[in-house]
């Protein structure tokens, strides 16, 4: 018995390690886009994914359109959402 509480609670504790990476890693995936993005835009690289991304809006693909800008950049909902109502307008 008291092993088996044990090896739930070790369990339990690598299960929340790895979310906790798992959050960690996206953060900096998003830090990392972000800095990219900047670099890009100094550089001059053209921005095809705001061309994809309107292109989708036009279509009146809204959903997909936020959920490709997601993909991309690995932000949240509400910031996707926020940028594409901006790019809607």
């Amino acid at each position: 018995m008291n092993y088996t509480i044990t090896a739930l609670l070790g369990g339990l504790g690598l299960l929340m390690w790895i979310v906790s990476n798992i959050s960690q890693m996206k953060n900096d995936i998003s830090r990392i886009n972000i800095n990219l993005n900047k670099i890009a835009n100094q550089v001059g690289v053209p921005n095809t994914i705001n061309d994809e991304i309107k292109n989708l809006i036009l279509e009146g693909k809204k959903v997909e359109a936020i959920k490709k800008y997601r993909i991309i950049t690995g932000i949240g909902l509400k910031e996707a959402k926020e940028y594409i109502d901006s790019l809607n307008k």
